[in-house]
Protein backbone atom coordinates (compact mmCIF):
# COMPACT_ATOMS: atom_id res chain seq x y z
CA UNK A 1 0.00 0.00 0.00
CA UNK A 2 2.36 2.47 -1.43
CA UNK A 3 1.57 5.76 -3.48
CA UNK A 4 -0.06 9.43 -2.82
CA UNK A 5 -2.88 9.88 -0.92
CA UNK A 6 -5.98 8.84 -3.28
CA UNK A 7 -4.13 6.85 -5.28
CA UNK A 8 -5.93 3.96 -6.68
CA UNK A 9 -5.17 0.24 -6.47
CA UNK A 10 -2.98 0.17 -9.96
CA UNK A 11 -0.86 3.23 -8.63
CA UNK A 12 0.00 1.66 -5.69
CA UNK A 13 0.65 -1.95 -7.48
CA UNK A 14 2.78 -0.20 -9.40
CA UNK A 15 5.53 1.22 -6.72
CA UNK A 16 6.32 -1.91 -5.73
CA UNK A 17 5.61 -0.82 -2.14
CA UNK A 18 2.69 -2.56 -1.24
CA UNK A 19 2.36 -1.64 2.52
CA UNK A 20 1.63 -5.00 3.85
CA UNK A 21 4.26 -5.14 5.84
CA UNK A 22 7.67 -7.12 5.75
CA UNK A 23 5.49 -9.65 6.14
CA UNK A 24 3.01 -10.15 4.00
CA UNK A 25 3.72 -9.33 0.35
CA UNK A 26 4.75 -12.02 -2.36
CA UNK A 27 8.94 -12.41 -2.28
CA UNK A 28 9.17 -11.41 1.26
CA UNK A 29 7.62 -14.22 3.05
CA UNK A 30 9.76 -16.46 1.56
CA UNK A 31 12.56 -16.75 3.35
CA UNK A 32 13.52 -15.15 6.77
CA UNK A 33 15.82 -12.21 6.05
CA UNK A 34 14.76 -11.49 2.93
CA UNK A 35 13.17 -8.27 3.09
CA UNK A 36 14.80 -4.99 1.37
CA UNK A 37 18.05 -3.25 3.02
CA UNK A 38 17.84 -0.02 2.46
CA UNK A 39 20.94 1.06 1.06
CA UNK A 40 21.20 4.81 2.32
CA UNK A 41 22.42 5.24 5.84
CA UNK A 42 19.39 4.83 8.52
CA UNK A 43 20.66 7.99 10.06
CA UNK A 44 19.87 9.86 6.95
CA UNK A 45 16.41 7.98 6.49
CA UNK A 46 15.02 8.09 9.82
CA UNK A 47 16.05 11.37 11.39
CA UNK A 48 15.98 12.02 15.22
CA UNK A 49 16.29 15.14 17.41
CA UNK A 50 15.74 15.94 20.98
CA UNK A 51 14.61 18.75 21.81
CA UNK A 52 12.75 19.73 25.12
CA UNK A 53 12.28 16.70 26.15
CA UNK A 54 10.41 15.57 23.40
CA UNK A 55 12.33 12.93 20.82
CA UNK A 56 11.30 13.28 16.90
CA UNK A 57 11.48 10.15 14.69
CA UNK A 58 10.94 11.17 11.17
CA UNK A 59 10.64 8.80 8.37
CA UNK A 60 12.74 9.88 5.53
CA UNK A 61 12.49 8.44 2.34
CA UNK A 62 9.68 10.58 0.14
CA UNK A 63 10.40 9.85 -2.90
CA UNK A 64 8.99 6.29 -1.83
CA UNK A 65 6.12 7.60 0.43
CA UNK A 66 8.02 6.82 3.38
CA UNK A 67 7.53 2.70 2.37
CA UNK A 68 10.06 1.61 5.12
CA UNK A 69 12.96 -0.56 4.80
CA UNK A 70 14.34 -3.10 7.24
CA UNK A 71 17.06 -0.60 8.22
CA UNK A 72 14.46 2.14 9.22
CA UNK A 73 12.17 -1.02 11.36
CA UNK A 74 15.31 -1.44 12.96
CA UNK A 75 16.45 2.29 13.82
CA UNK A 76 12.57 3.03 14.63
CA UNK A 77 12.54 0.51 17.36
CA UNK A 78 15.81 0.80 18.56
CA UNK A 79 15.24 4.61 19.34
CA UNK A 80 12.07 4.14 20.69
CA UNK A 81 14.12 2.05 23.14
CA UNK A 82 16.51 4.80 24.14
CA UNK A 83 13.52 6.99 24.79
CA UNK A 84 12.40 4.55 27.24
CA UNK A 85 15.56 3.85 29.32
CA UNK A 86 16.27 8.18 28.69
CA UNK A 87 15.37 10.32 31.40
CA UNK A 88 15.65 13.34 29.48
CA UNK A 89 13.20 11.95 26.86
CA UNK A 90 9.63 12.97 28.54
CA UNK A 91 7.85 12.16 24.72
CA UNK A 92 8.05 11.33 21.35
CA UNK A 93 6.86 12.52 17.89
CA UNK A 94 6.90 9.44 15.65
CA UNK A 95 6.08 11.51 11.98
CA UNK A 96 7.46 11.72 8.54
CA UNK A 97 8.46 13.99 5.36
CA UNK A 98 7.32 14.38 2.18
CA UNK A 99 3.78 13.29 1.26
CA UNK A 100 3.03 9.95 2.75
CA UNK A 101 3.44 9.23 6.43
CA UNK A 102 4.37 5.78 5.84
CA UNK A 103 3.39 3.27 2.73
CA UNK A 104 4.23 0.14 4.05
CA UNK A 105 6.81 -1.66 3.58
CA UNK A 106 9.10 -1.27 0.72
CA UNK A 107 9.47 -4.33 -1.50
CA UNK A 108 11.12 -3.10 -4.14
CA UNK A 109 14.77 -4.72 -4.77
CA UNK A 110 13.79 -7.54 -2.34
CA UNK A 111 15.84 -10.49 -3.18
CA UNK A 112 14.73 -13.71 -4.10
CA UNK A 113 14.00 -16.54 -1.80
CA UNK A 114 17.69 -18.20 -0.44
CA UNK A 115 15.80 -21.48 -0.05
CA UNK A 116 12.66 -23.11 -0.72
CA UNK A 117 10.11 -21.85 2.19
CA UNK A 118 9.15 -23.93 4.54
CA UNK A 119 6.61 -24.18 7.57
CA UNK A 120 7.14 -21.46 9.51
CA UNK A 121 9.00 -18.99 8.05
CA UNK A 122 6.10 -16.85 7.57
CA UNK A 123 4.96 -16.22 10.74
CA UNK A 124 8.81 -16.61 11.56
CA UNK A 125 9.03 -13.05 9.88
CA UNK A 126 6.00 -11.32 11.09
CA UNK A 127 7.11 -12.04 14.68
CA UNK A 128 10.24 -10.72 14.06
CA UNK A 129 9.31 -7.73 11.78
CA UNK A 130 6.09 -5.55 11.74
CA UNK A 131 4.98 -7.21 15.32
CA UNK A 132 8.19 -6.14 16.77
CA UNK A 133 7.89 -2.39 14.55
CA UNK A 134 4.17 -1.97 16.61
CA UNK A 135 4.97 -3.48 20.02
CA UNK A 136 7.98 -0.58 20.13
CA UNK A 137 5.18 1.86 19.87
CA UNK A 138 2.89 -0.12 22.50
CA UNK A 139 5.44 -0.70 25.19
CA UNK A 140 7.17 2.58 25.48
CA UNK A 141 7.55 3.96 28.25
CA UNK A 142 7.08 7.11 26.97
CA UNK A 143 3.87 8.71 25.09
CA UNK A 144 4.56 8.71 21.82
CA UNK A 145 2.16 11.29 19.07
CA UNK A 146 1.85 9.98 15.60
CA UNK A 147 1.84 13.55 13.41
CA UNK A 148 0.21 11.62 10.25
CA UNK A 149 1.44 14.14 7.36
CA UNK A 150 0.03 11.91 4.74
CA UNK A 151 -0.54 8.71 3.28
CA UNK A 152 -0.93 6.15 6.27
CA UNK A 153 -1.08 2.19 4.12
CA UNK A 154 -0.87 -1.31 5.39
CA UNK A 155 1.91 -1.07 8.38
CA UNK A 156 1.61 2.35 8.08
CA UNK A 157 -1.83 2.98 9.20
CA UNK A 158 -0.66 0.17 12.14
CA UNK A 159 2.56 2.26 12.85
CA UNK A 160 0.13 5.05 13.62
CA UNK A 161 -3.15 3.32 15.13
CA UNK A 162 -0.57 2.23 17.67
CA UNK A 163 0.15 5.18 19.28
CA UNK A 164 -0.75 6.74 22.11
CA UNK A 165 -1.87 9.92 20.25
CA UNK A 166 -3.03 11.00 17.02
CA UNK A 167 -2.94 13.99 14.51
CA UNK A 168 -3.25 14.35 11.20
CA UNK A 169 -3.46 16.78 8.25
CA UNK A 170 -6.53 16.71 6.70
CA UNK A 171 -4.86 15.36 4.11
CA UNK A 172 -4.19 12.44 5.28
CA UNK A 173 -5.55 8.87 4.60
CA UNK A 174 -5.23 5.67 5.82
CA UNK A 175 -5.76 2.85 4.15
CA UNK A 176 -5.92 -1.57 5.33
CA UNK A 177 -4.59 -2.32 1.79
CA UNK A 178 -4.14 -5.98 2.93
CA UNK A 179 -7.08 -7.06 1.37
CA UNK A 180 -6.26 -5.41 -2.02
CA UNK A 181 -3.49 -7.77 -2.25
CA UNK A 182 -5.99 -11.34 -1.03
CA UNK A 183 -3.68 -10.93 2.44
CA UNK A 184 -4.24 -11.04 6.33
CA UNK A 185 -3.57 -7.87 8.03
CA UNK A 186 -0.61 -8.12 10.02
CA UNK A 187 1.50 -5.83 11.95
CA UNK A 188 -1.11 -6.08 14.62
CA UNK A 189 -4.12 -4.86 12.50
CA UNK A 190 -6.56 -7.38 13.84
CA UNK A 191 -5.68 -6.69 17.32
CA UNK A 192 -5.26 -2.90 17.61
CA UNK A 193 -8.42 -2.00 15.11
CA UNK A 194 -11.36 -3.77 17.20
CA UNK A 195 -10.15 -1.95 20.26
CA UNK A 196 -10.31 1.30 18.82
CA UNK A 197 -13.57 1.43 16.83
CA UNK A 198 -15.66 -1.55 17.36
CA UNK A 199 -15.45 -5.51 15.38
CA UNK A 200 -17.94 -3.81 12.92
CA UNK A 201 -16.13 -1.19 11.89
CA UNK A 202 -13.11 -3.08 11.93
CA UNK A 203 -14.06 -6.09 9.53
CA UNK A 204 -15.87 -2.77 7.30
CA UNK A 205 -12.07 -1.63 6.92
CA UNK A 206 -10.81 -4.63 6.81
CA UNK A 207 -12.72 -6.19 4.59
CA UNK A 208 -13.33 -3.71 1.65
CA UNK A 209 -9.75 -1.83 1.88
CA UNK A 210 -11.30 1.38 1.19
CA UNK A 211 -9.06 4.98 1.87
CA UNK A 212 -10.11 6.38 4.80
CA UNK A 213 -9.96 10.69 5.51
CA UNK A 214 -8.62 11.94 8.42
CA UNK A 215 -12.15 13.43 8.82
CA UNK A 216 -13.45 10.23 8.76
CA UNK A 217 -11.15 8.02 10.83
CA UNK A 218 -11.34 11.23 13.08
CA UNK A 219 -15.01 10.54 13.09
CA UNK A 220 -14.44 6.94 13.58
CA UNK A 221 -12.36 7.23 16.97
CA UNK A 222 -8.90 6.38 15.11
CA UNK A 223 -7.84 9.77 15.09
CA UNK A 224 -7.65 12.84 17.86
CA UNK A 225 -7.39 15.98 16.13
CA UNK A 226 -7.51 16.69 12.18
CA UNK A 227 -5.84 19.74 11.02
CA UNK A 228 -4.62 21.56 8.02
CA UNK A 229 -1.40 20.20 6.85
CA UNK A 230 0.38 23.81 7.23
CA UNK A 231 -0.92 23.21 11.12
CA UNK A 232 0.49 19.54 12.29
CA UNK A 233 3.47 20.22 13.08
CA UNK A 234 2.92 22.97 15.70
CA UNK A 235 0.38 21.26 17.09
CA UNK A 236 2.57 17.92 17.42
CA UNK A 237 5.18 20.73 19.15
CA UNK A 238 1.77 21.84 21.39
CA UNK A 239 1.06 18.45 22.62
CA UNK A 240 4.15 16.76 22.90
CA UNK A 241 5.58 19.63 24.92
CA UNK A 242 2.30 19.26 27.61
CA UNK A 243 2.92 15.47 28.15
CA UNK A 244 7.11 16.37 28.30
CA UNK A 245 5.98 19.01 31.11
CA UNK A 246 3.86 16.52 32.78
CA UNK A 247 4.53 13.74 35.32
CA UNK A 248 6.51 11.00 33.15
CA UNK A 249 6.01 7.75 35.22
CA UNK A 250 2.26 8.44 36.15
CA UNK A 251 2.17 9.05 32.42
CA UNK A 252 4.00 5.66 31.58
CA UNK A 253 1.73 3.72 34.37
CA UNK A 254 -1.33 5.43 33.21
CA UNK A 255 0.01 3.93 28.94
CA UNK A 256 -0.02 0.72 30.21
CA UNK A 257 -2.86 0.18 32.53
CA UNK A 258 -4.98 1.95 29.78
CA UNK A 259 -2.95 -0.55 27.17
CA UNK A 260 -4.23 -3.34 29.24
CA UNK A 261 -7.52 -2.47 30.32
CA UNK A 262 -9.35 -4.58 27.20
CA UNK A 263 -7.35 -7.92 27.93
CA UNK A 264 -8.17 -9.04 31.21
CA UNK A 265 -10.89 -8.67 33.72
CA UNK A 266 -12.31 -6.31 35.89
CA UNK A 267 -10.47 -7.74 39.37
CA UNK A 268 -7.41 -7.67 37.46
CA UNK A 269 -7.67 -4.39 36.16
CA UNK A 270 -8.11 -3.08 39.64
CA UNK A 271 -5.15 -4.79 41.25
CA UNK A 272 -3.09 -3.27 38.49
CA UNK A 273 -4.36 -0.22 39.23
CA UNK A 274 -3.81 -0.62 42.87
CA UNK A 275 -0.38 -1.24 42.25
CA UNK A 276 0.30 1.54 39.90
CA UNK A 277 -0.58 3.86 42.12
CA UNK A 278 1.65 2.48 44.84
CA UNK A 279 4.31 2.71 42.39
CA UNK A 280 3.70 6.27 41.36
CA UNK A 281 3.65 7.22 45.39
CA UNK A 282 7.63 6.53 44.85
CA UNK A 283 8.16 9.40 42.58
CA UNK A 284 9.29 12.43 42.83
CA UNK A 285 6.34 13.76 40.60
CA UNK A 286 3.78 12.33 42.38
CA UNK A 287 5.17 14.05 45.54
CA UNK A 288 5.48 17.17 43.82
CA UNK A 289 1.91 17.14 42.74
CA UNK A 290 0.57 16.30 46.05
CA UNK A 291 3.07 19.49 47.52
CA UNK A 292 1.89 22.10 44.54
CA UNK A 293 -1.62 21.45 45.50
CA UNK A 294 -1.00 21.97 49.38
CA UNK A 295 0.69 25.27 48.77
CA UNK A 296 -1.86 26.40 45.74
CA UNK A 297 0.81 26.82 43.23
CA UNK A 298 1.83 24.71 39.80
CA UNK A 299 3.36 21.48 39.62
CA UNK A 300 6.85 21.55 38.31
CA UNK A 301 7.35 17.77 37.23
CA UNK A 302 10.99 16.74 36.87
CA UNK A 303 9.87 13.52 35.12
CA UNK A 304 11.29 11.76 37.94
Amino acid sequence: MSGEAGAGPDEHARTGAPGAGPEAAGPETAAPGSETADPAPAAATVLHTLDGGVSWITLNRPEAMNAVTRDQRERVIALLAEASADPAVRAVVLTATGRGFCAGADLRGTPGPARERVPGDVARTIRLGAQRLIAAVLDCEKPVIAAVNGTAAGIGAHLAFACDLVLAADTATFIEVFVRRGLVPDGGGAYLLPRLVGPQRAKELMFFGDALSAADAERLGLVNRTVPATELEALAKEWAGRLAAGPTRALALTKQLVNASLDGDRATAFAAEAASQEINMTTRDANEGVASFVERRPPKYEGR
